[in-house]
């Protein structure tokens, strides 16, 4: 096995006591032909997170390589992942927050195969597994596509931030040291790196479920940033702004794709709101006339009517 690292595993953990044991068994469990770092980023968990960590890392001195913060970064407004990928030493980053996990054996073999081979591609992800633990169980997939396939920086754009999940992906640090700071000024996950990336390259898509996403976690980013109605109107007046500014910055090479999205945002925004007159307007048409708005529509329902025979069951059984 070649000793220079390959890939970097970026982990960033938090409160993460009840699932940090699952991410990390899964990094350890990876069987690849290259070497690997675990780069694990405590952002000053309260619970027993710092614990286990400290236990793998006893094990795994030369693999683990963890940073203990005394003070939590992100309510400071640091951008962590660009502090944890600035001590990497891989030509690639592997990303899995410390409360998802991956599930395939071969994921990083296979995803270091394909970019190795194809030089033209800066990012590589793959599909997975909705876990709730709300419901303590599976609830879908993240599959953007129902087979392999590429997508463009256009199709990245307009999918949003949930497109592709976050622990699917590896991509070339070369091409992620140079990212623009107002990025991650925004505060809205790896979305603004994904179309950063489609932007330098293409995005190639392995459809199989490799890992699992959480869902219902509490004190996880999503549920931070959108839990009210007032964080979603915020929400969305920052992802318009990061979107114009990426529009600026490409020299408007994607501002059919950039109008359309910002649209589709503030028009799913209105829907939260239950401002459904204003929602269904000639302006957003293309929204609510597209098969997504149609296939997200049937999804909820089916989800809906699934969850309310769940709770059912569940007060049921609590009365007996």
């Amino acid at each position: 096995m070649n000793k220079d690292i390959l890939v970097s595993i970026d982990c960033l953990a938090y409160n993460h006591e009840a699932y940090i044991t699952q991410a990390i068994e899964g990094f350890l469990m990876q069987k690849t032909n290259f070497s690997v770092e675990i780069l694990i980023h405590d952002d000053a968990s309260t619970d027993g997170t710092v614990n286990i960590i400290k236990h793998y890392e006893k094990r795994f001195p030369e693999l683990i390589k963890p940073l203990y913060q005394i003070e939590n970064q992100f309510s400071q407004g640091v951008k962590m992942q660009q502090n944890n990928q600035q001590r990497a030493k891989g030509k690639y980053i592997a990303v899995c927050e410390g409360d998802d996990f991956w599930l395939d054996p071969y994921k990083l073999q296979k995803q270091i195969d394909f970019l190795e081979g194809n030089e033209k591609y800066s990012l590589c992800v793959h599909g997975a597994y909705k876990f709730s633990e709300a419901y303590g169980k599976t609830i879908g997939k993240v599959r953007p596509s129902r087979k392999n396939r590429a997508f463009s920086a256009e199709e990245s754009i307009e999918g949003g931030g949930e497109l592709f999940p976050t622990n699917s992906m590896v991509y070339r640090r070369k091409l992620a040291d140079d990212v623009p700071s107002f990025y991650f000024d925004a505060g809205i996950g790896d979305y603004p790196l994904t179309i950063h990336l489609a932007h330098k390259g293409r995005v190639y898509y392995i459809d199989k479920a490799m890992s699992i996403y959480r869902v219902d976690v509490k004190g996880a980013w999503s549920q931070q940033t959108i839990a009210t109605a007032e964080k979603a109107v915020e929400q969305d007046k920052k992802t318009a702004e990061l979107l114009d500014q990426i529009n600026i910055h490409t020299n408007f090479q994607y501002d059919s794709s950039i109008q359309l999205t910002k649209k589709k945002q503030h028009f799913y925004l209105l829907l939260r709101q239950h401002r459904l007159k204003k929602a269904f307007r000639k302006e957003y048409i293309k929204v609510y006339l597209h098969k997504e708005f149609v296939r997200r529509v049937l999804k909820k329902m089916v989800n809906t009517q699934i969850y309310a025979k769940e709770k059912i069951i569940y007060f049921f059984e609590k009365s007996k």
